[in-house]
């Protein structure tokens, strides 16, 4: 059986795959509201205009999987990036491949986020759907809305007859 080690989220390690959410990644902050206010300004870029796209906001509201967890597919969205921020401060797991293609097991990495962090897949970036560790876990997301096809999903090959599975108790 493959599994699929779990790094923690850092800006540098997720790079290839697009950015980290949080506040610590901001690329400016400064006070607003009469100094009441802390805005961290420009934490991320929304890239969603190919073909007349437009950025939306939605929620999603995921449950846990099954353990051990089974990484049997991937997708991507070759029209516009697409962000999730944790609204409750839950952690949640991550799955990201390289390459451009149909990934292959030995290019998926694994993150954890801590609760206090999201991510927005870069534009083309293979990604496993929300892997939620709580029950009703809400997600605010901003993506893509227009004309186009924005989803491509393929199925990972087993490894030695066997699903991949991430290394999460």
């Amino acid at each position: 059986m493959m599994q699929l080690p779990i790094e923690y989220l850092t800006p540098e390690a997720f790079e290839p795959f697009g950015e980290v959410i949080s506040t610590a990644t901001a690329r400016d902050s400064y006070k607003i509201n009469q100094g009441t206010t802390t805005r961290f300004h420009d934490i991320s870029r929304v890239d969603v205009g190919d073909e007349g796209g437009a950025p939306i906001i939605s929620i999603f509201r995921g449950t846990p999987r099954p353990k051990p967890i089974e990484i049997r597919m991937m997708e991507r969205h070759p029209l516009g990036s697409q962000a999730f921020i944790p609204l409750s401060g839950q952690k949640f797991l991550i799955v990201v491949a390289t390459g451009t293609d149909t990934p292959k097991p030995e290019d998926l990495r694994a993150f954890l986020s801590d609760g206090t962090q999201g991510v927005t897949y870069a534009k083309n970036v293979w990604h496993h759907p929300l892997l939620v560790l709580e029950e009703d876990s809400d997600f605010l997301i901003v993506d893509r809305s227009g004309p186009g096809n924005n989803l491509n999903e393929v199925d990972l090959p087993l490894v030695d007859g066997e699903a991949i599975t991430l290394d999460w108790a």
